[in-house]
This record gives C-alpha cells, sequence and structure tokens, in this order.
C-alpha cells in the first residue's frame, strides 16, 4: 500500500511514521518541510508545503491513502492557512487519484467551538466536500501521552501548585483519549473500507477537567485542591499557564479558548468501525505517559513542529553583526565524547555552569510571552534535528556540528553553534540585531557572555574527559 503522510515531523505524525515503519508491506512517503528531519532510508521524502501544488502533486501522485496531520495553530492567520491548506489537499488528491484521506480533527460542537476548534472543524469539512475522495475524519479530545501539550499543562499544573485556583470552565466536560489509541485509530483506518465519508469520535469516557486534573494528581501521588473562581478571564489563564507550564502563550491562549465549551463524542463509529480497540482509561494513559518520560522514551513532543526550517540559517548566520567565538583544544580527548558532551546540555543536565544566568534569562522570556526554559528536552540522552532545547531549536546535529536557533524574545535573531574541527572544538554565538535596540542588547550582554560562554566551553571540555568508554 503506497501512503502518504503529512505532518510527519509534528507530534502525531513522528509516533504514526515509527508504527507504519513496523509494517513492509507499506510504502511510505512523506511531504515535509526540510528534509532533514527526515533519516530513515525506507521512506520516500518531498520536501515542500501544502501551499505548494507543485510539491503537492509530487507527493500525491501514485498514492492510495494519504494522511492529513496539518494544522497553523502557531501561525497569527491560522484558520484562513488551514482552509487553504486542506482545499489545495483535497483537489490535488483528487487529480492524482488517491482514494482516501484520513485526517484527525477536534471534537466540539460547531456552533460553541472556539477558533482553534471551528478552524479544525472547518477543514474536516473541506476535506469531507467531495464524494470522489473519500474521508476518515477522526475527531479527539485532550490527548493524553507523554509530550503532547494537553498533558504537558496537565502535568505542569499538578506537580508545580497545591492549590489551583481555576476559572469557572474546571467543571466543562471532556472526553480524554491516549495518544497510543489515536495513533492505533488512525493506522487501522488505512484498511478501512466506507462507501463514503465518514466522521468518527473517539475517546474514552466522559470527565470534567476537575477531575482529569484531580486524577492525574492521584496517579502522581499527590493531594491536590482546585478553588474555582469566575475572575480568571482568557487572557490571565493563558498568562498564568505560560509561566507555570512550558507551553507558550499563543498555544495556551488556542488551547484555553477550547475550555469553555464540552469536548465529547457525538456518534458511536468508533466501536462500530473498529470493535477491536478498546481504547484505555485516563489513569493508564497518564501511567504510561510517566513511565516514557522517566525512561526517556518520548518518541515526539507538541513543539516538534516548526518555521525553523524554513529559514535559511547559512545566509542568516552570514549576515550576522556580531560574534562571540571561544577555541579550545582537545587534543588527546576522543572526538565522539566531545560530541556527547555538548550534545547534552540543556534540560535537566543544565547548561555546567552559572545555570542561575540562564534560568532568570528563561524568566524573563516567559514573562514576555515567550518559551522560557520549561520546554527542556524531548530525552535527556538523545537529540535530532528539530528538537526543542530550552529556549533553543536544534537546526543541525551530526557527529562533528551542533546548530541551534534561539527561540526567545530577542530583538534580532541568534544562533549558537559547537564544532569539531581537527583537534579543536569551536564555539560560537552569532547575533543578528535588529535596529538600534538589537545593538544594545548585545552590548548590555557582552559581559556576562564572556563569562557565560567561557565556561560553558571549559565544562564540556571537562566533562568529555569525564566520560566512561
Amino acid at each position: 500500500m503506497k501512503i502518504l503522510l503529512t505532518g510527519a515531523s509534528g507530534y502525531i505524525g513522528r509516533r504514526l511514521k515509527t508504527r507504519f515503519l513496523e509494517n513492509e508491506n507499506i510504502d511510505l512517503r512523506v511531504l515535509v518541510r526540510n528534509a532533514k528531519s527526515i533519516k530513515s532510508k525506507k521512506i520516500e521524502v518531498i520536501e515542500g508545503n501544502v501551499l505548494d501544488r507543485e510539491a503537492l502533486k509530487r507527493a500525491l501522485n501514485g498514492i492510495e491513502v494519504a494522511y492529513y496531520l496539518i494544522h497553523s495553530l502557531q501561525s497569527k492567520n491560522f484558520k484562513d492557512l488551514d482552509r487553504e491548506s486542506a482545499q489545495n489537499f483535497l483537489e490535488v488528491a483528487k487529480s492524482c487519484g488517491v482514494k482516501k484521506i484520513i485526517y484527525l480533527g477536534g471534537l466540539g460542537v460547531k456552533e460553541e467551538a472556539s477558533l482553534h476548534l471551528l478552524s479544525r472543524i472547518e477543514t474536516g469539512e473541506i476535506l469531507s466536500s467531495d464524494d470522489e475522495v473519500k474521508t476518515i475524519w477522526f475527531r479527539a479530545g485532550v490527548i493524553i501521552g507523554s509530550g503532547s501539550a494537553s498533558f504537558e499543562i496537565i502535568r505542569n499544573l499538578v506537580e508545580k501548585l497545591p492549590v489551583m485556583i481555576t476559572p469557572k470552565w474546571v467543571d466543562t466536560d471532556a472526553e480524554p483519549i491516549g495518544v497510543d489509541d489515536v495513533i492505533e485509530y488512525l493506522y487501522e483506518a488505512k484498511d478501512l473500507e466506507v462507501e463514503k465519508s465518514k466522521v468518527i469520535d473517539i475517546g474514552s469516557g466522559v470527565l470534567k477537567y476537575r477531575d482529569i486534573m484531580l486524577k492525574c494528581a492521584k496517579v502522581l501521588n499527590l493531594k491536590r485542591y482546585i478553588l474555582k473562581t469566575p475572575i480568571l478571564s482568557i487572557n490571565l489563564s493563558s498568562h498564568w499557564l505560560n509561566l507555570f507550564t512550558p507551553v507558550p502563550i499563543n498555544v495556551s491562549k488556542a488551547l484555553i479558548e477550547g475550555l469553555s465549551s464540552p469536548v465529547v463524542k457525538q456518534n458511536k463509529n468508533a466501536k462500530k468501525f473498529f470493535p477491536k480497540i478498546e481504547p484505555k482509561s485516563f489513569e493508564e494513559s497518564v501511567k504510561k505517559a510517566l513511565v516514557e518520560i522517566e525512561e526517556n522514551q518520548v518518541i515526539s513532543r507538541w513543539s516538534d513542529s516548526s518555521d525553523v526550517w524554513e529559514r535559511n540559517h547559512k545566509k542568516d548566520i552570514s549576515n550576522a553583526i556580531y560574534l562571540d567565538r571561544k577555541i579550545e583544544s582537545i587534543k588527546g580527548i576522543d572526538r565522539e565524547k566531545v560530541y556527547k558532551s555538548f550534545t547534552s546540555i540543556g534540560g535537566k543536565n543544565g547548561w555546567f555552569d552559572f545555570d542561575f544566568l540562564w534560568e532568570i534569562r528563561g524568566i524573563i522570556d516567559k514573562v514576555l510571552g515567550g518559551v522560557g526554559l520549561k520546554r527542556g528536552r524531548r530525552s535527556e540522552c538523545d537529540l535530532r534535528t528539530g528538537d526543542c532545547l530550552d529556549f533553543w531549536r536544534v537546526v543541525e546535529v551530526n557527529e562533528n556540528r551542533m546548530l541551534l536557533f534561539a527561540q526567545m524574545k530577542t530583538p534580532g535573531k541568534a544562533w549558537l553553534e559547537f564544532k569539531i574541527e581537527d583537534d579543536k572544538l569551536i564555539q560560537s554565538a552569532y547575533f543578528y540585531p535588529k535596529g538600534i535596540w538589537g545593538r544594545i542588547y548585545w552590548h548590555i550582554l557582552t559581559p556576562l557572555h564572556f563569562f557565560v560562554f567561557r565556561n560553558l566551553i571549559k565544562n564540556i571540555i571537562k566533562k568529555a574527559k569525564e566520560l566512561k568508554d
């Protein structure tokens, strides 16, 4: 079976891609913004996006089943982009003779949906609007799994706040579902024969958001209390989540806007068409997610998808006005250990020295509405191109080099590079300022950079020497 997977570098897409690779009878093709994000030789990679009709034609040519896992939540005009993307995909899929589209959207009633959920509903309606292409439209609510945005919010609030002051939406009905069950429904749908497009709502039982947080606390062996207040607005709640969770304010605001209306199943098609799939309970899904986090087995995170690939980093770096470069000898040290050392920075591992300064910068970034340090790392012992690393994004990583792009709030663009050349480790911080404020920003931080970056490279080498064979 020839399958096209879009969104293959996103939270659900990465996991579904892994599931497909277990089946030797599937000929998998992916459409991604940057081919470097896919390293498997078993996958045919088409570089492009759903707004590029020529790239879509290359991607959908000869495909039987196409998975549409695209959304533009982090863009300001996400509704228009979602509509255009879905229309492009349907029209090109039809012209290429695609038999089936499989789409994952969100639960909710159109009349009560938030802008975010309404856009997901409209996407499903567009994809299902032509009888020549059958669309299987799954609708899920709160997805529980290691690395999911919903679970990261719930877990961080429960772990950090013994008493939670919440808005009135805490008593809204929702229907969570484990990410493993979502993947299983999507995977099995490739073989489902239908005469016309179907909407299939999936979930593991109705809970109020209050119950979701308290049940999560119970699994974590924590005693938590919830106080409801009508005072907290969507904006205040968004800023609150931004400070206490790793999810940035634009994402948290979109999610909170959807909490005011119930997100529960409206049909029983999941049981009808997939009788063998029995979704895990909420508690079971939480336990599984926690085990994956503890064992560094997180396959994907909510923050995986990013526009970082669309930037021409090579060109931008060449235009950087300011440069802080440190060079140290690594003669006599195993190059692989040096690589392991500089790719271990961030997250729970810290930055080897002056961690309090990095923490202060992360807090400032959070207050300004940025991502802060709370995103950490997907895994403490593994790093791949596209991963988040605190307030950086990994643009490139190989046996000799790691390039990080800054996603914190700055008056300009910044990169941090580690490179092994001959018997030297070269650490470079690049900054491309935006206007006068960008230049002032760099000069103010120059004294701190001297200590932070000098100690960073020395401690990377120190750790490399300490690593065991």
